[in-house]
């Protein structure tokens, strides 16, 4: 189907939940609302449409709300696949393997949290570091140039590992997505360049989209899972969000496997509507083996979002002088993007497994899901959404709509509207800098270039992308949160 043919077809089936004919094997579903559908990029939809096109693809190739152009399929996109007949593809997965987002609470308020506001921000920058070049050796010597026999273990175990090594704790573990352990991650399937990368780069934040930020709770849309989470709008109380992945070592993951299936795709003579989604049967040996080597990628960002909260500890101990406990460090959640997984869904009355590629994009499991526990088990999984660091965030929560509607995936962020290059040429770094200051936001970065790309004109507005999904009903709004201190690469 053409693009505007796509466009054409498209009718709303429900409240922002748009369908169109089908565009491949399915057709496209779409959550959004009408100004965010009419803004969104044609090629969003081309990439979608291929996306459908995909062999095994099942129901529909799914559209959230933050979508724009990414790499093979849009950023903000979904597809699951049937076990036996269906495909994996490192192009609608993601060069950061499990990208993602951890939300720390504390127990301070924003009264005693800003008149120490640059002393923590320029302590967090020194002690996580950030950039394209950053590595463990500048702040945790002893993760400095991991042997080979270390990062199998990181890669396999997962938080396991942090657990073991004494940098989570088992609330942590509780606190994170698949508990922090992939449990099909095989370290034989990477390759000696991801070791080589990924060896230096535990416990760092990394540059582009990726920040650290200390935020203070700005509105609540559900007070009663906010205090099922122990969060409280009343007393101001400060969070700390950030948003990494697995560096180098996942990047490196998803070129070598985009080569070798480029490959197989010549060698079974399969013809590419786009050569970025090069793809090999799920159940073949090619298949296995990447979803092993992507399965290491996940669990490599699992410890490196768990070394950094570490450090997150350290670091407000050392400003706030009060132990751990008193200053009440605690994960609320971390969930991952740019991932595949097998989970079990009602498909036509019948309990069927099926692998779902997310590519920028949450889980958005409801309240009583089989893969949670405790109060997040009565309330449904906490759903992370990054703004811009001029905009700030939210935190939503999971429904069982979107069990049943979208293979329980929902947005990740806010979605850009502009390139980095564009937005490098229309943000002037000074009037960005001053435009936070005046907003009350301290800002560290490594780059006035990394910071121009991540002004908050650069992106979609923040409320309109989540207000879009709470009223299809695919997550809902629990709290927005303020920045008041930005850490960049």
């Amino acid at each position: 189907m053409e693009i505007r043919e796509i466009r054409n077809s498209l009718k709303e089936i429900d409240k922002n939940t748009w369908e169109s004919k089908k565009a491949g094997n399915v057709p496209i579903k779409i959550y959004a609302n009408k100004n965010i559908l009419k803004n969104m990029e044609g090629e969003v939809f081309n990439q979608a449409a291929n996306a459908a096109s995909l062999p095994g693809i099942l129901k529909y190739s799914y559209l959230f709300s933050d979508a724009h152009i990414g790499y093979g399929v849009p950023v903000g996109w979904a597809g699951a696949f049937d076990m036996e007949e269906g495909i994996i593809s490192p192009g609608a997965i993601g060069f950061d393997i499990n990208c993602g987002m951890r939300l720390i609470k504390t127990n301070l308020t924003l009264k005693e949290v800003k008149p120490k506001i640059k002393e923590l921000v320029d302590i967090l920058f020194k002690m996580v570091p950030a950039g394209v070049g950053s590595n463990s050796s500048q702040s945790l010597p002893n993760l400095k140039n991991l042997g080979k026999p270390s990062l199998k273990e990181i890669a396999e175990e997962g938080i396991d590992w942090a657990l073991r090594n004494s940098y989570a704790t088992k609330k942590d573990k509780e606190r994170t997505e698949e508990k922090g352990s992939i449990k099909s991650a095989d370290f034989s399937k990477v390759s000696e360049d991801a070791f080589k990368r990924g060896k230096q780069q535990l416990g760092t934040l990394g540059s582009g989209n990726h920040y650290l930020e200390i935020q203070v709770i700005n509105k609540d849309f559900n007070r009663e899972i906010a205090n099922a989470l122990d969060l409280d709008i009343i007393k101001e109380q400060v969070v700390v969000m950030f948003h990494t992945g697995s560096r180098g070592f996942g990047h490196q993951i998803a070129s070598d496997y985009i080569k070798k299936f480029l490959d197989y795709s010549s060698r079974q003579d399969i013809t590419l509507k786009d050569k970025q989604l090069a793809y090999a049967p799920f159940n073949s040996k090619e298949g296995q083996d990447y979803f092993k080597a992507m399965s290491c990628g996940i669990n490599f960002a699992f410890v490196n979002r768990q070394i950094i909260t570490y450090q997150i500890r350290e670091a407000f101990k050392k400003i706030f002088k009060r132990n751990e406990n008193d200053l009440g460090l605690d994960v609320v959640y971390d969930v991952s993007h740019n991932t595949a997984k097998l989970e079990e869904y009602d498909i036509e009355n019948k309990k069927t497994k099926v692998i779902v590629h997310r590519k920028g994009a949450t889980r958005s499991f409801g309240p009583g899901n089989k893969e949670l526990t405790g109060v997040l088990k009565q309330i449904g999984q906490p759903v992370i959404v990054g703004g811009s660091m001029e905009t700030g965030s939210y935190l939503c929560i999971g429904t069982k709509k979107a069990e049943e509607d979208s293979f329980g995936t929902t947005l990740h962020g806010s979605g850009r509207t502009m390139s980095r290059v564009a937005a490098r040429s229309a943000i002037n770094p000074d009037k960005l800098l001053e435009s936070m200051k005046t907003k009350g936001i301290y800002v560290k970065a490594n780059s006035l270039t990394g910071l121009t790309e991540e002004g908050g004109s650069a992106y979609k507005d923040i409320n309109e992308v989540v207000n879009s999904m709470d009223e299809a009903g695919i997550s809902r709004k629990v709290l927005s949160l303020k920045p008041i201190g930005n850490i960049k690469g």
